[in-house]
């Protein structure tokens, strides 16, 4: 049997590295991309929390600053946007720290700033600088934030 490379096809390498690992095959794992690879994994799940804490927030700012285009649709995708980020932080409890840190919450917020602005129109400047709201208030099921006197 040849050995695949990473670099060739890493979909087939990732098969044949856990064909070794459950063969016992210690000596012909690729450890150096083993090990990049698993952190990727942790990575991933990351970006994906972020991702959807970023559309929960930017539905937020929508609902907040459109109230005559409120409807079931932003319903729903607050509704679901705050299922699958709860989900995501009871499948990976180490996930409770990003709901603490300051820089993933101001990344978080800009990206749902930036989506806001683009879905809105309303200038980028016109939304807080930072988020309004706590952690519970945006993961509460049924709170919703009051209309923007503008």
């Amino acid at each position: 049997m040849s050995v695949i490379s990473y670099e060739s096809d890493v979909v087939a390498w990732a098969n044949q590295q856990a064909e070794f690992i459950r063969n016992k095959q210690f000596a012909l794992l690729d450890l150096e991309n083993l090990a990049e690879e698993i952190e990727d994994v942790g990575k991933s799940e990351q970006r994906e929390l972020a991702s959807r804490m970023a559309v929960l927030l930017q539905h937020l700012l929508k609902w907040q600053y459109q109230p005559e285009r409120q409807g079931k649709s932003w319903q729903l995708t607050i509704k679901n946007q705050r299922e699958c980020i709860k989900r995501c932080v009871r499948k990976t409890p180490s996930f409770k720290y990003c709901l603490k840190d300051e820089d993933w919450w101001a990344n978080a917020w800009l990206d749902a700033r930036t989506g806001a602005e683009k879905e809105t129109g309303i200038g980028f400047d016109q939304f807080p600088e930072q988020c309004p709201w706590t952690a519970e208030q945006i993961l509460a099921e049924d709170w919703l934030p009051s209309k923007v006197a503008r």
